[in-house]
């Protein structure tokens, strides 16, 4: 097995800290899917990362798909309930995290054109869920040690990909001043091996 993707991506560093979080090998190819030379449209029609390819040389992307193939794949510390009623609610904090990062990615690749082409109403418009999203993450945490009950799962996971790539990326949004239970809940993650492990880079 093997898995796609790059060191700055939220969406790779979420699959790769499942997958040591539940102790499975796989070969990590580093392939930045804008560069011209890149090798993931033909894993992945879409052209984006995270892609996990598994054994029979067959193709998973969509980051929560592939996380959810993982959990099922080994049954060392389970990242997803069992029970309906606290998966979803786990998946939707999930959602809540993907949707904060796909909203400040749109930031960067538009920050990264020209100035004069540049559109300011849409930056604001990406920033303005960029920060609702983060409010909604600190009220629903609130004095909770784990975004969802009382134990580790994707949730958590999810919404420390997105933290730490708001730190990297956009240092400017003083979310840690904004949102001090989400900064002590991303102190916390980042005492876990995983997330120590993949911070990051680029």
């Amino acid at each position: 097995m093997k898995l796609i993707g790059s060191l700055t991506s939220p969406f790779v560093r979420k699959v790769r800290i499942v997958a040591a979080e539940k102790f499975i090998e796989y070969e990590f190819v580093v392939d930045v899917p804008w560069n011209d030379d890149s090798q993931v449209p033909a894993y992945n029609p879409l052209g984006k990362v995270p892609v996990w390819v598994v054994d029979d040389d067959k193709s998973l992307f969509d980051s929560r798909v592939i996380v959810e193939y993982l959990d099922n794949v080994s049954p060392a510390g389970h990242v997803l309930p069992k029970d309906a009623r606290p998966r979803i609610a786990v998946k939707r904090w999930e959602a809540l995290a993907d949707g904060v990062c796909d909203a400040a990615a749109l930031i960067f690749m538009e920050k990264k054109r020209p100035t004069g082409q540049q559109n300011p109403d849409w930056i604001r418009r990406q920033m303005t869920k960029v920060n609702a999203g983060l409010k909604t993450m600190s009220d629903e945490l609130g004095q909770q040690s784990w975004c969802a009950g009382e134990t580790f799962t994707l949730a958590d996971i999810a919404v420390g990909c997105a933290l730490g790539y708001l730190e990297f990326r956009f240092p400017e949004i003083d979310w840690r001043r904004a949102h001090p239970n989400l900064s002590e809940l991303y102190d916390r993650l980042m005492q876990r091996p995983p997330f120590k492990d993949t911070v990051p880079v680029g």
